[in-house]
């Protein structure tokens, strides 16, 4: 069987690499309640970052030495408004994307790492903040850069947090039993769904925090860096 010319390597790699995160990723977090028990939350926490965090820098180094890899299937860079909506979305998935990093303190091991279960600011516009961030992200990269491996990557990182979907509500209605069917009852994994339903109410106020701000302030880094970290994965070969 003939593979075709623009289907390149590359596309290979990044569903190799991506494979191996979920099964460290949702791999470690399945043996979260084991491994606290007999590691501590805090080994736990240091040796799941030590294992996921190289994992993670070598999948974004690929993807950006490797963005433009496969058939272009469409080209749209310079339509007027591309490139303003896709750093709006890129935004908006951060909003996202960040509520897993508002205790810095736990997930650095300083604090003793815990499992919260929230129903509060963005939970309220869906129990899966990072899953919508993750979708959000790759239609915005994948309509600008319109390459079969952009494509590629793209599929490979919503079904991974497809799964994780799945893997989080069993792995906390197991841990937390009755109080998160009761959450689950009031939250919705489609984005306002359970305020549109009336389930849900939408409350401005708790997203007035400083970690919001923290967004916005990182997204200007990311825009002014954006072509720095280019340049400096360029270099890097993978």
């Amino acid at each position: 069987m003939l593979i075709p010319a623009w289907l390149t390597k590359s596309h290979f790699v990044m569903l190799g690499l991506q494979l191996c995160f979920v099964f460290a990723h949702s791999g470690g977090a399945a043996l979260r309640p084991w491994a606290e028990k007999y590691l501590g939350a805090r080994l736990y926490r240091i040796i799941f970052a030590l294992t996921n965090l190289p994992l993670a820098i070598i999948l974004v180094i690929h993807f950006f030495n490797h963005r433009y890899d496969g058939l272009q299937l469409w080209q749209v860079q310079n339509v007027p408004g591309v490139q303003a909506l896709v750093w709006m979305l890129s935004a908006i998935s951060f909003l996202f994307l960040y509520p897993a990093t508002f205790n810095l303190l736990e997930i650095a091991a300083i604090q003793q790492p815990q499992v919260h279960l929230y129903e509060t600011g963005i939970i309220r516009i869906t129990r899966h903040p990072q899953m919508v961030g993750q979708v959000i992200w790759c239609i915005a990269h994948t309509l600008w850069l319109g390459t079969s491996f952009t494509l590629v990557t793209s599929i490979g990182l919503v079904l991974h947090h497809l799964f994780g979907v799945w893997h989080g509500d069993r792995r906390l209605s197991y841990r937390y039993g009755e109080a998160f069917t009761l959450i689950k009852q009031r939250t919705s994994i489609i984005p306002f769904l359970a305020i549109l339903d009336g389930r849900q109410s939408f409350k401005w106020q708790e997203f007035i925090r400083p970690a919001y701000f923290g967004v916005v302030i990182f997204v200007l880094l990311l825009w002014w860096s954006h072509p720095l970290l280019l340049q400096a994965t360029n270099r890097i070969e993978l």
